[in-house]
């Protein structure tokens, strides 16, 4: 079975945007691995970016570098060109597909309920990686918050929801979570909608879903899980800018080395990954 055939673990990479490409490069180092390495067959989709020529070359170069062959690029400019057959071949030949920054309505207009998005679904299904950073982070997940104001403070309908890929139920995925305070805005989504799972994702550290069900963090921030199924809130009722009532959540701060169970939203292990070297070096001489 050729590796852009293999059954594996569905497996997700969720970046928070901004993540290091000159330097030791974590995150996307593991895209690559996952992908497969010097056997890779990755997608590049630059289409959220307005950049799109410099974003391509700019993965071209960090992928190649750190081992892979140099990708294929998938970028339709409209709905219509997100059924032709050509761009779904690549799609269903990859062992991994990367969704640039940019705007997550550019992409929420391409690709859910086309082709496209279904050849999406079936590299999902069939264990290629699936990474996406900023924008192609936000539209992981069923529902995306396509724009809002950010702060601290949750607010009433300062934000929107749109229609993701649905390649991760039940959450709500946020990115440049601590850069560009947005914990209010998160927060506000997930109080009118308790059912979900806020999950907002610092620059330059991701998530690694795997089967599903649960994920581990890697990279320099941490990951923040807000759960509201028990929280108490005002959202039916508060006046649209208002600040909202919201109290009971659960909020998990993960850095690096964090393992979760997002099917019973607790933690699961954790693995020191920033230790105190003076700490560290103490301890030894002691």
């Amino acid at each position: 079975m050729s590796p852009s055939k293999r059954r594996a673990t569905p497996t997700l990479l969720i970046i928070g945007g901004a993540e290091d490409r000159v330097g030791k490069a974590t995150v996307l180092r593991r895209f690559v691995r996952l992908a497969g390495g010097r056997k890779a067959k990755i997608v590049l989709i630059p289409t959220a970016s307005s950049f799109q020529d410099e974003v391509t070359e700019a993965y071209t170069e960090v992928f190649t570098r750190l081992g892979a062959p140099a990708p294929s690029v998938v970028n339709p400019q409209s709905r219509q060109e997100s059924h032709d057959e050509a761009l779904v071949a690549l799609v269903d030949e990859a062992t991994g597909v990367f969704m640039s920054g940019g705007s997550q309505l550019k992409l929420s207009q391409r690709f859910p309920g086309t082709p496209l998005g279904d050849a999406l679904h079936r590299a999902h299904d069939r264990g290629a990686v699936v990474g996406g950073t900023s924008a192609g982070a936000s539209i992981m997940s069923q529902f995306m918050i396509s724009m809002g104001d950010e702060g601290i403070t949750p607010r009433q309908r300062h934000s929107q929801l749109s229609a993701g890929l649905g390649l991760l139920q039940g959450v709500i995925i946020d990115q440049h979570f601590a850069q560009r305070s947005r914990y209010g805005r998160l927060m506000s989504m997930v109080a009118a909608s308790p059912s979900l799972i806020g999950i907002g994702i610092d620059e330059d550290t991701a998530i690694e879903v795997r089967d599903r069900s649960g994920f581990t963090v890697h990279g320099a921030g941490a990951v923040f899980v807000l759960d509201c199924r028990e929280a108490v809130s005002d959202a039916p009722d508060a006046r649209r800018g208002a600040p909202l009532m919201v109290s009971g959540a659960v909020v998990h701060s993960l850095p690096a080395g964090a393992t979760f169970d997002l099917s019973e939203v607790h933690l699961v292990d954790f693995v020191e990954k920033h230790a105190d070297a003076a700490v560290a070096l103490a301890s030894a001489k002691a």
